[in-house]
């Protein structure tokens, strides 16, 4: 199915506002089939450099606002006993990154909000995917790659084709899976979380900052 593609600017900070804006969407275009939760941004600093202003705007874009879209969302979609929601977490949620401290407690928080909710709303007919990418060739990883030292460990993190992942998201709707990691090495890292944590403990690379 193909149409036209309307696109809308919200200031997910503003998570107050999201009621209001999913309401005039909700009026202008119905009730939507899919939820991807995939926006959001990276920051990598040490812990102690990162001020607390953008701490919580990690904290707001990457974690409340993808759960609060995902319970504007989840009602109609129960109702109509049909509907998916794809929420983007990271494998920074999942293993310990030097300078992901903010970063890696929203992604965390969402995966496990994202799975909870999943058991909460396959009776209702709504399928949820929770998705774990590594690094992934995007505008995002481009800065956290500026945001790191440049060293031989850091060239050498398998990086995954925004493509390629977008494919399997897609597939993993409607083949109703609910995880998703790529590239597929980081498999590892999420099956034995002791030991992705001990690599990444090890060798991820210090922020700049």
């Amino acid at each position: 199915m193909s149409g036209p593609v309307r696109a809308r600017e919200w200031d997910l900070a503003a998570y107050e506002t999201l009621a209001e804006r999913w309401a005039e969407l909700v009026r202008e275009d119905g009730d939507p089939d899919v939820l991807v939760n995939c926006a959001g941004f990276m920051e990598l600093r040490d812990f102690r450099s990162t001020p607390w202003d953008l701490g919580e705007r990690l904290l707001r874009v990457d974690l409340i606002a993808p759960m609060r879209l995902m319970h504007l969302a989840a009602p109609a979609m129960a109702a109509r006993r049909a509907g998916c929601v794809v929420n983007v977490s990271s494998m920074a949620g999942r293993v310990p990154m030097r300078g992901c401290a903010f970063y890696g407690a929203a992604k965390a928080g969402l995966a496990l909000a994202s799975e909870n909710a999943a058991l909460d709303l396959a009776p209702h007919g709504v399928h949820v995917v929770t998705v774990f990418p590594g690094p992934v060739r995007t505008a995002l990883e481009q800065r956290a790659r500026s945001q790191v030292r440049d060293t031989r460990g850091a060239r050498l993190i398998p990086t995954g084709d925004p493509v390629v992942l977008a494919r399997r998201i897609v597939a993993a709707c409607l083949r109703g899976r609910r995880w998703l990691v790529y590239p597929a090495i980081y498999v590892l890292g999420d099956r034995y979380n002791r030991l992705g944590a001990a690599v990444t403990s090890a060798f991820s690379p210090a922020p700049l900052e």
